[in-house]
């Protein structure tokens, strides 16, 4: 299925189906210079899978984990379109989670001041929430987020197939971004967690979260109201992942943490249930 995200003259598609990293080359403008972003935990077959429809590819892998999300690691992916002759047609391609997601998007958003961005994201954290609606940043000074850009995707592939191959915690994870929505605006998505079946549920899951999403986009692009709701559970998670920049603990689990003082007593006690 597809869904899409009106922005105007930022309007963009969500492809949803499994398999469609294989068949990226249906759905993406690959004949041209393509800049592969993946990060160190990310089998490099599915970079591999997007380089093969690629007339021109360049992966370019990064370290994983926050503490490389840096203005150094953003200054690599450009000096490597540099080095590589990219030009204002070329593109760059995401594949990974959040933080390869953020890093690519702001690279594209700033090279040659601004190239297409294709975002193929493999985790159930990036394919509920951050590889729509525009966000991209870098870390600096030991603050998240610090430097960015919102710079909208020209298309985003949602391949559920490459979440089998995440550790069990990593999924869990993921989730809570799922969760923060049905806590903020799904009261049926929040019953399909209550019903514990999530694995079984899981494209679902991913579906619903990016309506959510999608919608609270579409009404405020730059986040000047109503998608501050969506930063639930972020206020106390940022300052606890500010403190865990060792990887010690992923960013789903700071929110999941950051969301139970903000929720009232029963809320907060179906929640732990």
């Amino acid at each position: 299925m597809s869904l899409r995200v009106n922005l105007g003259e930022n309007s963009y598609d969500i492809v949803i189906e499994r398999g469609c990293l294989k068949k990226a080359g249906d759905h993406l403008s690959l004949q041209r210079k393509v800049l592969i972003v993946r990060d160190s935990g990310v089998p490099l077959q599915y970079a591999q899978a997007l380089a093969s429809a690629c007339k021109e590819p360049v992966i370019c892998t990064i370290g994983q984990g926050e503490e490389h999300k840096t203005l150094q690691s953003y200054e690599m992916l450009l000096a490597r379109m540099l080095s590589c002759g990219f030009t204002r047609k070329d593109c760059v391609a995401a594949v990974g989670g959040g933080i390869c997601g953020d890093l690519a998007g702001f690279a594209a958003a700033s090279y040659m001041r601004g190239i297409d961005f294709y975002n193929i994201p493999t985790t159930v954290l990036s394919q509920v929430d951050s590889s729509i609606g525009g966000k991209t940043a870098v870390n600096l000074n030991g603050i998240k987020n610090a430097v960015g850009a919102f710079y909208q995707p020209r298309k985003v592939l949602i391949d559920a197939d490459v979440l089998k191959t995440l550790p069990r915690r990593q999924v869990s994870a993921g989730l809570a971004e799922a969760l923060k929505m049905a806590v903020t605006f799904d009261e049926d998505l929040f019953r399909l967690f209550e019903e514990g079946d999530v694995d079984g549920n899981i494209e679902k899951i991913i579906e619903q979260s990016l309506k959510i999403k999608k919608d609270v986009v579409e009404k405020d692009e730059k986040e000047q109201g109503l998608r501050k709701a969506l930063n639930f559970g972020h206020t106390i998670g940022h300052g606890i992942e500010s403190q865990a920049l060792d990887g010690s603990l992923f960013h789903g689990e700071c929110v999941a943490i950051g969301m139970l003082p903000m929720c009232s007593p029963d809320i907060r006690d179906r929640l732990l249930s």
